[in-house]
């Protein structure tokens, strides 16, 4: 019988306890037998919940890594400007890794951890889940089969949902480009590599405008206070008023954010006294709240990507025109449906939601069982979101930002170090 894979956790958080979850349900396959985390309550949980051992869990990855080498590979699920840091430590003490996304907020640094993967001879899989799931799957699969002939352009739309932008990206960490990324790279990064993955050849150029036009202070109801709870004069009426989502029953994962106390003088405190407690009109993001990316191929694929702040759900709906048929495709519904061109007839493809919102159609569990495969085939089988293959999807969301900011398109080959270039083919 096979030994089961080691994994040692660094950052103990929702994404990290959710990849780690598949050595609970499968611990013939994987094992948990370190934890890195600064956060005792999160370190603490891990401990109990995979049993490690109290002389394998470390307060950051630096104690970690002072220790010989203890596992076959590393998780590294810490926020976004800090996964480039341990994931380098990781290949250069011979460990695999999969790393959350976005790689890093710097595009010289996606580059490199691609660069030392390969030096190392190591596995580096980015955390793409989308491309796992059945739903993204399916639509690849009847692209292959040629059924709608050749692909010609695609429309690709992120319906990010006004809720999960207030809390996400106005009040929460990923608000400020400066502490996470700019939000084509850490919400749209995803998309990015599912458009790059359908086109099936190498970006040459992008073009892309956006703005921060809503969650602004002048868009702010007359009289409404820094706080929610201090007052609001539209605290009946408005969709964003925190105690609705922060200090309610069962509140999940948002009110988690906000305090891991479920007391409600814990709630109470964190709406007069945390990030989630603010208006929304009167926070310190920075971040986009609408978007458009137009993308050109090699191959003459053409792509036009839309994420935006103000839909109702949060959902990710598809159309891609080929020369014979189209796909059309929401994943709210999970509904593929396939039409061809002068036959009248329409296909409709229904896929059951294996998982939620949290697992990402299913794709969290078959992203990690990819990686213990590829760990366990190490070349003979390669990751379907290697570093590879990432890195270019994720050049594509640095161009977007390029292009947004200094308007004007931008060619991906803008994105390189000396001689060395960018192709996944």
């Amino acid at each position: 019988m096979r030994e089961p894979i080691t994994i040692a956790l660094i950052g103990a958080g929702l994404r990290g306890m959710k990849y780690s979850e598949y050595a609970s349900k499968r611990p013939q396959e994987m094992k948990i037998v370190a934890v890195a985390e600064p956060d005792e309550f999160k370190r603490n949980r891990a401990r109990d919940q995979f049993g490690i051992a109290e002389d394998k869990c470390f307060k950051d990855w630096d104690e970690l890594f002072a220790q010989p080498k203890l596992a076959d590979a590393v998780f590294v699920t810490t926020r976004d400007r800090d996964h480039y840091e341990p994931a380098i430590k990781a290949m250069n003490a011979g460990y695999h890794v999969l790393l959350e996304k976005p790689m890093s907020p710097s595009w010289d640094e996606c580059i490199d951890l691609g660069r030392v993967a390969e030096e190392k001879n190591l596995n580096l899989t980015v955390c793409h889940v989308l491309r796992y799931s059945p739903f993204f799957q399916t639509i690849k699969e009847i692209l292959d089969s040629g059924k709608i002939g050749r692909l010609m352009s695609i429309q690709h739309n992120e319906n990010v949902a006004y809720w999960h932008q207030a809390h996400s990206y106005v009040r929460g960490y990923f608000s400020r480009a400066e502490d996470s990324s700019p939000m084509i790279l850490a919400k749209s990064s995803h998309d990015m590599d599912l458009i790059r993955w359908f086109a099936d050849s190498k970006c040459i150029s992008v073009a892309s405008y956006g703005h921060l036009s809503y969650f602004r202070p002048e868009n702010a109801p007359a009289g409404a206070p820094k706080r929610c709870i201090e007052g609001c004069p539209v605290e009946d009426t408005c969709v964003y008023y925190a105690p609705n989502t922060y200090m309610i029953e069962n509140g999940g994962w948002k009110a988690e954010a906000a305090t891991r106390d479920p007391s409600y003088e814990a709630k109470y405190k964190a709406m007069k006294e945390g990030p989630f407690g603010r208006c929304v009109f009167h926070c310190d993001n920075d971040v986009v709240d609408h978007q458009v990316v137009a993308m050109e191929f090699e191959n003459e694929v053409t792509a036009v990507f839309t994420m935006s702040a103000f839909t109702e759900k949060s959902n990710r709906t598809l159309k891609l025109m080929g020369t014979l048929g189209e796909i059309r495709a929401s994943m709210e519904t999970h509904e593929i449906e396939i039409r061809t061109f002068g036959s009248g007839r329409k296909e409709t493809i229904k896929l059951e939601d294996p998982e939620g919102h949290i697992g990402h159609g299913g794709g969290d569990k078959r992203l990690v069982d990819d990686f213990a495969k590829t760990i366990r085939n190490f070349g003979e089988y390669e990751s379907s979101t290697s570093a590879r293959v990432s890195v270019e999807s994720h050049l594509m969301a640095f161009a977007a930002e390029r292009s947004r900011l200094e308007k004007r398109m931008v060619r991906l080959d803008e994105f390189q170090i000396g001689d060395e270039t960018i192709n996944a083919d």
